[in-house]
């Protein structure tokens, strides 16, 4: 079994920090059939989709999965999902169960198209009584003002390296991890800076024998994330435009790195490099940071950057 989901938190006092958010919601849990639309905004593995399924446990009780609709818009980010999916689901009375609500959990909101979440707010405003929804993303730049003023907003922050290697070793010490030392915790958070899940991820990884060293998360994780952007970016800089593709889709989609924290390591990557024109370049990486916060399809604009990137090296050359 994957330990992330092994260990996933249970109950709002199991979240590791984020002592903030957890104040607030117990005391919105205080009167849940009064509970209004959340949106839960912060970087990757900092528990906001935990938060999320916490929330409809405890509220629905054990049908919870009955009455939730789960999504994720970095999928499903059309407007055809939001009229036939969730419009059909949200308008759904049923209290058979005695449960105060029906809940739509829309997992990278900020991935959804304007149009769409233009549509999500008429469905909202129409379905209250019945249903409640609770849209997460990593930036709420990303979410239209209109849906973010009917909702509540909570900020997740990212998670400090002693709260994370406080989890880690909790974790460890439950599956009789050998040899599992500081350094080997420090050298996961480096690898992941701050991100929850992908630490777990590296140390079931890294742990595969039995035993968890800081040489076995170096192998697991190869580099850190900072490095493999460099790398991207030297790629890029250098005209291999394909191999820098291919290795920012793999950071991305199967390591989970946000596109824009990609953006932020690549300008610092930048500051270091022997670059002809490093004005252009950065105004390159402004320009689809921009793109991001607007809603535009994160892989497609990544990957004209790095287009853009590789043929400024052609023309300097």
């Amino acid at each position: 079994m994957m330990w992330v989901e092994k260990y996933r938190p249970s109950k709002l006092d199991d979240l590791v920090d984020q002592a903030a958010v957890r104040a607030r919601l117990k005391l919105m849990l205080q009167k849940k059939d009064q509970l209004p639309h959340l949106l839960f905004a912060g970087p990757p593995g900092s528990g906001k989709t935990t938060t999320a399924m916490i929330l409809a446990r405890q509220i629905l009780g054990e049908s919870w999965s009955d009455y939730t609709l789960t999504l994720n818009a970095s999928d499903e980010r059309g407007i055809e999902t939001v009229r036939q999916r969730i419009k059909t689901f949200a308008r759904f009375s049923d209290r058979r169960a005695g449960v105060p609500f029906r809940l739509v959990v829309l997992d990278e909101a900020d991935e959804t198209t304007s149009d769409a979440q233009t549509a999500l707010r008429r469905i909202m405003e129409e379905n209250s009584q019945q249903t409640r929804f609770i849209l997460i993303c990593n930036y709420s730049s990303g979410i239209i003002e209109p849906l973010q003023s009917r909702c509540a907003i909570f900020r997740f922050q990212r998670l400090d390296e002693e709260s994370v290697k406080g989890h880690l070793r909790k974790i460890a010490g439950e599956e009789g991890l050998k040899r599992a030392g500081d350094d080997a915790f420090a050298a996961i958070y480096e690898a992941t800076q701050g991100d929850l899940r992908q630490a777990i991820n590296l140390m079931q990884t890294a742990s595969a024998s039995g035993e968890l060293t800081a040489d076995s998360v170096k192998s697991a994780s190869g580099a850190s994330v900072k490095a493999r952007v460099a790398e991207i970016m030297k790629l890029a800089i250098d005209g291999e435009f394909e191999q820098a593709r291919l290795r920012m889709v793999e950071l991305t989609k199967v390591y989970g790195i946000p596109e824009r924290d990609f953006l932020r390591f690549a300008n610092e990557a930048l500051g270091s490099m022997k670059v002809d024109d490093l004005g252009k370049a950065v105004s390159i990486l402004a320009e689809y940071d921009f793109r991001l916060v607007q809603g535009s399809q994160p892989e497609l604009q990544l990957t004209a950057m790095l287009a853009q990137l590789s043929a400024l090296k052609r023309k300097g050359e």
